[in-house]
């Protein structure tokens, strides 16, 4: 199959940046889209010209560092699918596939569709962790713990972090993120120590980051590649509240 892909590029913060068209042809449909990026890198180093900067890792949709805007969706086309394991087949044949970077004014574009999303990092240090004198890990069953609870936790802890959930919000929250964050440990025994704590820190560094407040669009539950749900903003507003009103 043959494609065009619309690309966003921008050589440094200070560029104004643009799009720019390449085709690319006789792609297999299992071909996915980033490997149809490395292609277009290969020709266009081959003929002396800058390769598209993206970002990538494992390409197994777990490390959460690939994050690429597909036809205005943060990831691509496919529900709960990062943007490594986009098929080509999930476009049509001739498709003129626009690409660019999360835009979000937390996230500022660095080169091409590398965006900095280093404020999600400095928010998880804010307290997004159990630091607990907690001792070697314990045996497993002399810490009960009921499989709900435990379910909601894992769900909550999928979260890798990827920064689609700010793209795609229209107020560029960060409240997903943190969501999962807080309501993974809050939903544990390990996590209650620092609960209260935890809330607010993690609030105070979205919003000292820039991230903007949740009107509850859903947009981010919609893009989320790990099917992260809303229900984790409830929890996060709920212990926010209480510790809020604990601290007074």
């Amino acid at each position: 199959m043959n494609v065009v892909f619309r690309v966003w590029r921008q050589r440094d913060p200070e560029d104004p940046g643009g799009f720019v068209r390449y085709p690319v042809d006789d792609l297999a449909p299992d071909t996915t889209l980033l490997e149809a990026l490395d292609r277009l890198n290969n020709t266009l180093v081959a003929r002396g010209e800058p390769p598209v900067a993206f970002d990538s890792d494992c390409r197994e949709g777990i490390c959460g560092a690939c994050g690429i805007v597909v036809d205005g969706r943060p990831h691509g086309p496919l529900p709960r699918t990062t943007t490594c394991l986009v098929p080509m087949r999930a476009f049509r044949d001739g498709a003129i596939v626009t690409l660019e970077p999360f835009r979000t004014g937390a996230f500022p574009v660095l080169r091409d569709l590398v965006v900095d999303r280093r404020a999600l990092d400095r928010v998880m240090q804010a307290g997004g962790y159990v630091s607990v004198r907690a001792g070697s890990a314990p045996e497993a069953n002399m810490l009960p713990i009921a499989r709900a609870a435990v379910e909601r936790a894992l769900d909550a802890a999928e979260c890798i972090g990827c920064g689609a959930c700010v793209a795609a919000c229209p107020n560029g929250s960060a409240s997903l993120f943190v969501g999962a964050k807080v309501s993974h440990l809050a939903r544990l025994p390990q996590g209650q120590p620092e609960r209260e704590r935890r809330a607010l820190s993690l609030v105070e560094a979205a919003d000292r980051e820039g991230f903007g407040a949740c009107s509850s669009h859903g947009e981010c539950e919609a893009v989320c590649p790990k099917g992260i749900g809303l229900d984790v903003i409830a929890q996060l507003n709920r212990d926010h509240l209480l510790a809020t009103l604990a601290r007074r």
